[in-house]
């Protein structure tokens, strides 16, 4: 057999061919065979770079993670906002970018995976509060446009309601749940000294992408 010259060639045929099919049928609905068949690949050459459909799976999610990562390093470090406008765009980002609305469709659900689930957990306790959300709190209350108590209980509180509780991909959610949901987040938030975080079109969007029942 000769050798693939291109690996990292054959390596985003597959994630992109995986996107689409997880995109169009929904992970459940998507088997590894579908992958095989729709990238024309043998069995051989998906399983030389891939162990399962989770780990291609698992693969995209780190992608879409690493370009979400560039996109809020940025906002958290321009110097002519505000801590309140760094907070305001990155929830505006995290919410509206596409990248984020390809993740909405293509996750499972998350409590009926645990392991991603857990993943979830651990992206937003090890990563989105303490690389972003925390400074820009901290950020927010040095120069007096966020007044917050306990800064890393308060960044960790709403992430994890933003990153789960809120998600159309924490489970089955009616448009109605979703907007309530909404609603209650932010009188969460401005209990919390953080005003009202979700404005009207990004309340929109959350019941948009909501699955229902």
């Amino acid at each position: 057999m000769a050798r693939n010259k291109h690996p990292e060639e054959t390596v985003q045929r597959i994630l992109t061919t995986a996107s689409k099919l997880f995109l169009e049928k929904g992970y459940e609905k998507t088997s590894l065979q579908d992958i095989i068949r729709e990238t024309g690949l043998s069995k051989g050459a998906i399983y030389h770079h891939f162990s399962s459909k989770e780990a291609i799976f698992e693969t995209i999610c780190n992608q879409i993670g690493q370009e979400n990562e560039i996109r809020l390093s940025k906002i958290r470090d321009d110097a002519a906002l505000t801590g309140e406008e760094k907070l305001r765009k990155i929830f505006r980002s995290a919410i509206l970018h596409p990248n984020q609305k390809e993740a909405f469709h293509i996750m499972p659900y998350l409590l009926d995976h645990p392991r991603y689930l857990a993943m979830q957990m651990q992206e937003i306790l090890h990563i989105s509060v303490p690389e972003y959300i925390q400074p820009i709190l901290e950020e927010g209350v040095a120069d007096g446009s966020l007044q917050v108590s306990d800064i890393q209980a308060v960044g960790e509180a709403i992430m994890v309601l933003m990153g789960i509780w809120l998600q159309p991909i924490s489970r089955p959610t009616t448009p109605e749940e979703m907007r309530a949901r909404c609603v209650v987040f932010n009188q969460i938030t401005q209990g919390c000294g953080l005003g009202t975080l979700l404005e009207e079109d990004l309340i929109d969007s959350f019941v948009a992408d909501s699955r229902g029942i």
